[in-house]
This record gives structure tokens, sequence and C-alpha cells, in this order.
């Protein structure tokens, strides 16, 4: 029988709870059509590169299935017709991946990474107010007011400049 890996991507306003009753559906439609899903993994709210149907962020799922063409062609027939599903991808592999796929591998090591940095907690990212204290430099930095700025180098060329030179 084919191997297959399926990713979904359901509405971001669409509960977790939904989006597993979702996963439990197409699982029963496969396994009614003499298929077997072997692996279902969420992934959790993640954002988009661009906006899907108003949606800025979605809920990412993966399936591994092991099931005939009409099972597949079935769950993306009901994916076509349920409103919370935004887009879904279905390619055919040679094996299905035994362990945790790369973005569960992903999200473990960064879990690994934050906890680790642990240690350090009185550093906090993205905060850029401790950059230095601006001092006697006023609100506009160094430069002062903006009449201290070199005028523009460029030579004049109006009409007053030009009287002067007549012969």
């Amino acid at each position: 029988m084919p191997l297959y890996e399926h990713v979904y991507l359901a509405r971001q306003d669409a509960s977790a709870q939904q989006v597993e009753e979702l996963t439990a559906q197409l699982k029963g439609v496969v396994e009614g059509l003499g298929g077997t899903v072997a692996k279902t993994e969420y992934w959790g709210v993640k954002s988009l590169s661009y906006r899907l149907r108003k949606n800025r962020k979605a809920h990412f799922t993966l399936m591994n299935i092991e099931a005939p063409a009409p099972a597949i062609n079935e769950i993306e027939r009901l994916e076509r017709l349920n409103e919370d599903v935004l887009r879904y991808l279905t390619i055919r592999v040679d094996e299905l991946e035994a362990g945790p796929s790369a973005m569960m591998r992903r999200a473990e090591r960064d879990r690994d990474r934050d906890d680790r940095r642990g240690d350090r907690g009185d550093r906090d990212r993205g905060d850029r107010g401790d950059r230095g204290d601006r001092g006697d430099r006023g609100e506009r930095g160094d430069r002062g007011d903006r009449g201290d700025r070199p005028r523009d180098r460029r030579p004049r060329e109006d009409s007053e400049s030009d009287a002067g030179t007549e012969d």
C-alpha cells in the first residue's frame, strides 16, 4: 500500500480541541477505507509567511498515512469542504519517518536551548532599553537640535548668486 505524509493547516480561530476532532474524523475516514494512520503530530499554532484567507497564523497537523489512493482523495475532498482548513498538502513517500518529525525535533531543540539559557536570567532578549543612558544628548540623541546639522553642500544655482557676476 502507498505511504503518504499529509499536512493540513487549520484556521487560528479554531481551538486545539476542534483541530484534534478534525484529525480524528480524517483518521476514521482513512481507516474506514482500508488504510492506517501510523502517526499524527500536532505542531501547534505557527505564523504564516503570508495571509491565507485573512489569517496570519494557523494550526499545523501532520499525519503519516498508509492507505490506498481513494482514501487520500476522500480526506482531501473533506478538507476542501471544511471551512476551518486553510491549506493541505499530501506527498507520497517511499518510507515513513519512524521518530519525531523535523518540526518536533526543532521544538525540542528550542526548548533545550531555552532551558540552558535559563541560567542567564538577567539577560532579557529583545529589550532595547538597556543600550545605554542618553545622558546630556537630549531627546534627539547626540546630534542636538536640527539647527546643528550641516547645510546642503551643493552649490546654489539661483538668480541671486548670478546677479553679482555680471560684467
